[in-house]
C-alpha cells in the first residue's frame, strides 16, 4: 500500500478528469515500486492493480472507444498513456464501490462505524489485551 495526499496541481473540469490524473500518478508510483522490488530481487507474486470508484473513468480506460474529449492536452496524454498500459495488460484497474473505498480512511473524517470498517480493511487488530496478558 502506498499513500500520498497532495493538492492537485492541475485544474480539472470534471471528476473523471481528476480521477484520471490521480490514476496516472498512482500508476507511476506503482511502477516505481515494481522497479524497486525487481532491483532487490523481490517478487510480490502479483501484478499491479489499482482500485477506482469512478466507473466512467474505468470505462474510459478499458472500453474500445474513448468518450472523454477535452481541449486540455495534458488530459489527453494521461488518457492515452493509461489506456496503453491497461490495454497492454501491464496494469489492472479494479472498480470498488465508493462505500468500500479504503482510501477514504486516509482522506476523510469518518464516523465511528466507518472508521471501524476502515481499520478492518487495513487488517489492523487491537493488540492491547494481548500486551496486558504478557505483563
Amino acid at each position: 500500500i502506498d499513500w500520498r495526499s497532495t493538492k492537485q496541481k492541475t485544474v480539472t473540469t470534471s471528476s473523471t478528469e481528476a480521477e484520471l490524473l490521480a490514476l496516472t500518478h498512482a500508476t507511476k508510483e506503482s511502477y516505481w515500486w515494481n522497479r524497486l522490488f525487481k532491483s532487490i530481487q523481490l517478487d510480490p507474486g502479483h501484478g499491479s492493480a489499482i482500485q477506482c470508484d469512478n466507473q466512467q473513468t474505468i470505462g474510459l480506460l478499458i472500453k474500445e472507444t474513448m468518450k472523454l474529449t477535452t481541449k486540455l492536452r495534458h488530459i489527453d496524454i494521461h488518457n492515452h498513456w493509461l489506456r496503453q498500459e491497461v490495454q497492454a495488460k501491464r496494469l489492472q484497474i479494479n472498480w470498488i464501490p465508493t462505500a468500500e473505498m479504503p482510501a477514504d480512511g486516509l482522506t476523510k473524517i469518518l464516523p465511528r462505524q466507518k472508521h471501524e470498517i476502515f481499520v478492518r480493511q487495513l487488517g489492523l487488530v487491537d493488540v492491547g489485551k494481548s500486551l496486558e496478558e504478557l505483563h
